[in-house]
C-alpha cells in the first residue's frame, strides 16, 4: 500500500510529541522523512529537538529545506499556536497536505486564506481536535444520529485542569484565553451535535488569583430554539481533570461521560480511557441508567490515520474544510472577538 510522504513542522504544541510518534509507529500509512522547528523552538524545545535527533536519529532540517524535500506530500503542522496557520499555508502553497494542531493561528484571514489555497490545490485538511477519535464519543454521535435519545435540547460541556500561575498568565497571549485553547475542543462537540445556534453569549474572565490578568476561565453560551448549551474550560479548577464532563440530554433519554477521558497514568499520556452513561425516560427517575467503558486507547492514533488515508484518498474526511472555517468562526465568537 502506498504510504504518505511527510515531515513534521514543529514540536512546541502541548501535544506536538504525541502526533510525531504516533506517525514514527504507524509505519504502513507514513514514510516520516524527518522534522523541522522555526528559529524559535530551536532554543525552548531544545531537549526534545535532541531527543529525536541525537538519541533516535531521526533527520533534521531547516523549514525551507524540510519544505523542499523530493517527493514529499504532507505536513503535519505542530508549532506554538500563534504559529500554526503561518507554517501550514507554507506547506499548503508547495502543495502539501496538511495536519495541524488546533484550533489554527489567531486571525480568521490567515486561517481563510489557508482553506482557499487548499480548496483550490484539492489538499487535505485534519486538525488536531481529539475528542473527535474517542471511541465513546464516536457511539454517542451515532446514537444521536439514530434518534436513540431523541431529539438533543441541551449540551453541557466541561474540560478543565489546574494550571500554575505561569500557564495561565501563559493564556494571556489567545483571543478568549482558556475558551481558545481548550474550550476549543467543547466548541468543536456541540456545533457537531446541535449545529449553528441562534445566539452566542461569551462569558470569558478572568479568576484573579495570583494576580493574574489573563482569561483562565472560559465560559460560554449558544442559545438553540429548545435551550442552551454551555461551554466551560477553567485552568484554576482543583481536581478539574477527573471531572471533564460531556452531559447530551435529549427528549427520550440523556448521556453522559465523567471523565470524557481519563490517563491510566502519568507515564502514558496518550492511553486513555472514557465512561459513558446512557439512561432513558422509560427507566424511571432513581435508575442508574447502564454505564460502559472504552477500555484503553491512543487518542492520536486513530485522528493521524484518518489524515493519511485521506491524504491518500482511502477515504473522504469526515470533516470538511468548509466544516473546519465555520467552527474557526464560531470559536473567534466563543472568545469575544
Amino acid at each position: 500500500m502506498k504510504k504518505l510522504k511527510v515531515i513534521q513542522i514543529g514540536v512546541g504544541h502541548a501535544h506536538g510529541t504525541s502526533a510525531f510518534n504516533s506517525i514514527l509507529k504507524q509505519k504502513e500509512l507514513f514514510d516520516v522523512v524527518g522534522f523541522a522547528v522555526p528559529e524559535s523552538e530551536e532554543k525552548d524545545f531544545s531537549q526534545i529537538i535532541a531527543e529525536y535527533r541525537d538519541d533516535r536519529g531521526i533527520p533534521f532540517y531547516s523549514v525551507e529545506d524540510a519544505l523542499n524535500l523530493p517527493g514529499i506530500e504532507g505536513a503535519v503542522i505542530e508549532t506554538e499556536e500563534k504559529n500554526l496557520t503561518k507554517y501550514a499555508i507554507m506547506a499548503a502553497e508547495r502543495g502539501l497536505h496538511i495536519h495541524m494542531d488546533k484550533p489554527g493561528g489567531f486571525e480568521l484571514a490567515e486561517f481563510e486564506r489557508l482553506t482557499q489555497i487548499l480548496k483550490s490545490k484539492k489538499l487535505t485538511l485534519s486538525l488536531g481536535y481529539m475528542y473527535r477519535f474517542n471511541p465513546k464519543i464516536i457511539e454517542a454521535m451515532e446514537k444521536i444520529k439514530n434518534g436513540e435519545i431523541g431529539e438533543v435540547y441541551c449540551v453541557e460541556a466541561h474540560m478543565d485542569c489546574e494550571y500554575d500561575s505561569g500557564s495561565r498568565h501563559w493564556l494571556g497571549q489567545f483571543p478568549g484565553g482558556m475558551m481558545f485553547f481548550l474550550g476549543c475542543h467543547l466548541v468543536d462537540l456541540i456545533y457537531r451535535i446541535q449545529g449553528e445556534p441562534d445566539e452566542v453569549i461569551p462569558m470569558n474572565c478572568a479568576t484573579g488569583f495570583d494576580d493574574i490578568k489573563a482569561k483562565d476561565y472560559g465560559m460560554v453560551l449558544f442559545k438553540y430554539p429548545r435551550g442552551i448549551s454551555f461551554a466551560k474550560s477553567c485552568a484554576k479548577e482543583i481536581g478539574g481533570y477527573a471531572r471533564r464532563q460531556l452531559v447530551i440530554c435529549g427528549s427520550e433519554g440523556t448521556i453522559e461521560m465523567k471523565p470524557i477521558e481519563f490517563r491510566r497514568d502519568e507515564d502514558e499520556r496518550d492511553y486513555l480511557y472514557t465512561e459513558m452513561r446512557e439512561i432513558h425516560h422509560d427507566q424511571g427517575w432513581f435508575a442508574p441508567g447502564t454505564w460502559t467503558n472504552s477500555g484503553y486507547f491512543n487518542r492520536f492514533d486513530e485522528m493521524m490515520k484518518n489524515y493519511a488515508e485521506s491524504a491518500l484518498g482511502i477515504k473522504e474526511n469526515p470533516y470538511t474544510i468548509d466544516y473546519e472555517l465555520s467552527l474557526y468562526k464560531l470559536l473567534l465568537r466563543c472568545c469575544g472577538k
